[in-house]
């Protein structure tokens, strides 16, 4: 059973988007994964198609209902289905390399894109939402960030990206900063690949990356080394 990711949103039309070029697209075009899009405007009660209300205690924006909403969730993703139900947000925890190779184990994910001024919590607490968040700034909504999360887990499904070897080396899946990388021509304005990489000593060249990946991390996320 390939990874399904279904996609709750207002604005359907901006998928697959990125998701259907390159080694992703070819992924979904070969059954390795799945990409189904719901507009939640289809699930409004009124002639108007009303998603949203001012929010309750005043303030500026809107809200998205959570009646609305939960009529969504529940068409997609029933009680049955084994999927985790996430919603995209700046308030939501980090999004991790750890937590993308869980997702990436799983059936796939029901993922909810948020717009306006928020979501009612009702309905995140009574669907058991799990808010993700991919840094620590504000977008526009929820689809672009959809679309980071859904990038990262599916170059690790079987048969996406290749060899396994191709992201075993990556930043962050050893608690490290990925290392330099070098290729022909062996001199640039100057500039030389490092001898030990054209030294054939693959021990030599081993420590050399382990080395470089501490130091960049060191210097440029030193949070990192500070994780048990």
């Amino acid at each position: 059973m390939s990874f399904r990711a279904s996609i709750i949103t207002l604005f359907p039309e901006l998928f697959p988007g990125p998701l259907g070029a390159s080694v992703i697209g070819r992924g979904m075009d070969n059954g390795a994964w799945s990409l189904d899009t719901h507009f939640l405007r289809d699930y409004a009660k009124d002639r108007h198609r009303t998603v949203d209300d001012t929010p309750s205690g005043g303030g500026a924006g809107m809200v998205l209902r959570a009646d609305i909403l939960a009529a969504a969730l529940d068409d997609v993703a029933p009680a049955t289905d084994p999927r985790p139900k996430l919603v995209m947000s700046p308030r939501g925890t980090p999004l991790t390399q750890e937590r993308v190779r869980a997702l990436a184990k799983g059936p796939g994910a029901v993922i909810v894109c948020g717009r306006f001024e928020g979501i009612d919590q009702r309905v995140i607490e009574a669907r058991g939402l799990e808010e993700i968040s991919i840094g620590d700034y504000v977008l526009a909504g929820g689809e672009v960030a959809a679309m980071v999360l859904l990038e990262a887990v599916v170059r690790l499904l079987p048969g996406v990206l290749g060899a396994a070897e191709s992201h075993a080396d990556e930043s962050f899946e050893h608690g490290l900063l990925e290392y330099p990388h070098y290729t022909r021509p062996q001199s640039f304005e100057g500039r030389e690949i490092p001898e030990v990489l054209t030294s054939g000593d693959h021990g030599r060249i081993d420590r050399w990356r382990r080395e470089q990946s501490k130091a960049l991390t060191q210097e440029r996320r030193p949070d990192l080394l500070e994780k048990p």
